[in-house]
């Protein structure tokens, strides 16, 4: 098919578990593929045909972090550009194992697959789960490539076998969520190439890459090409890449910026949590729990191994009981530690000091008091 920009998708093709299949696939050719039928190819395969159509561009949904989510219409000329360059960047090149274990919901997944018909990767999709070494065969084949997110991470190192297909991927892209800087530390000291990424939906995908192990590793992240960057009155970081239709993309983040254009992510301005790659909105939440919380309090979170953010509550008075927290709010919203405190702080206007109340939960950790959800035996990860 060709779109209105004059893309050509008939010759792309990528692989699946070693067996080609074009973007114009044809439903014997999929009905051949492994697990044709299973949710998670099912997904790609609806994304396939979504590329294949004669458009020029597809819809993709924003994660939060910036906001509410939202949709995006994006050229697929734009993906192409952006995965073209990532593939450049890894030296990722025809029948490359790759390790698929993303939704393809989110930009992330949609640029994988974006990359594999761009250089015509071998893709192994493994139903996006916390675990995705825990399935045969992946501990067993050795990948060139593997987009993980830090929970995965963070899981894969907790049993030998786990840990023993992470380390059968030459190349780890993290991603999604923020690193703890204790699973950084023990990346570090592993024989993979190991990167952390920077990026969100309106830039398809990661723009910038930092090292986390190796000769080359640093907190500073490096811009790909063609990617130009600036710092606004805020500290917060504009993004300029012509290529892939970003034009002065305003971030939340601030950014300590070196005069080579590597930068340093410090915060961000916006209030969001998140925690095991689900995003929260501070302020949403503690308007929902003001319905039943009387004493005063705020919201706040702390780094953490396995969920990259954890959710704090900050209160005066005594001691919250987890029950009323089951009963008004989902389980990720559930804090994972509580702390008693005499007054919470505020600025001079009377409004909470965010700054102040998140140094308060990570300058006493003995302090704060862990609540932990009830253990559900569902058959499934969580």
């Amino acid at each position: 098919m060709v779109s209105a920009t004059g893309l050509n998708t008939m010759g792309q093709r990528l692989y699946i578990n070693g067996q080609p299949i074009q973007a114009t696939h044809t439903d014997r050719e999929w009905e051949q593929l492994p697990n044709a039928e299973s949710p998670h190819m099912q997904e790609i395969r609806r994304f396939l045909q979504e590329w294949s159509a004669p458009t020029d561009r597809i819809c993709v949904q924003t994660s939060g972090s910036t906001g509410k989510p939202k949709q995006l219409s994006v050229l697929k000329q734009h993906m192409l550009e952006s995965a073209r360059i990532s593939c450049a960047y890894f030296g990722l090149t025809e029948k490359k194992r790759v390790l698929f274990a993303l939704p393809v919901g989110y930009i992330a997944g949609k640029m994988m697959l974006v990359r594999a018909l761009h250089a015509g990767l071998d893709l192994y999709p493994i139903a996006p789960t916390g675990h995705p070494f825990q399935v045969e065969p992946p501990a067993n084949i050795p990948y060139d490539f593997a987009p993980l997110v830090p929970l995965q991470i963070y899981n894969s190192l907790q049993t030998p076998n786990e840990t023993k297909g992470l380390l059968n991927c030459r190349q780890l892209l993290i991603g999604g969520s923020a690193l703890d800087s204790d699973l950084e530390d023990r990346l570090r000291v592993l024989p993979n190439e190991i990167y952390m990424s920077y990026g969100m939906t309106e830039t398809l995908s990661h723009i910038a890459l930092r090292r986390i192990n190796g000769t080359e590793a640093s907190p500073f992240y490096q811009p790909l090409a063609g990617v130009r960057l600036r710092i606004d009155d805020e500290g917060c970081l504009l993004i300029d890449a012509a290529h892939i239709g970003v034009h002065a993309l305003h971030t939340n983040d601030r950014v300590n910026m070196r005069p080579d254009g590597t930068f340093r992510v410090l915060g961000r301005r916006d209030q969001i949590i998140n925690t095991g790659g689900i995003k929260i909105e501070i302020e949403v939440l503690e308007q929902q729990l003001s319905e039943w919380i009387k004493q005063d309090f705020a919201l706040t979170s702390v780094p953490d191994a396995k969920f990259g953010e954890a959710l704090v509550l900050i209160h005066t008075g005594k001691p919250i009981d987890v029950g009323l927290f089951q009963a008004n709010v989902p389980a990720h919203c559930i804090p994972k530690h509580q702390r008693s405190v005499d007054a919470l702080p505020r600025t001079d206007s009377g409004k909470i000091d965010r700054n102040q109340l998140k140094q308060l939960a990570s300058e006493h950790p003995s302090k704060i008091a862990s609540i932990k959800p009830p253990t559900r035996n569902t058959g499934k990860d969580q």
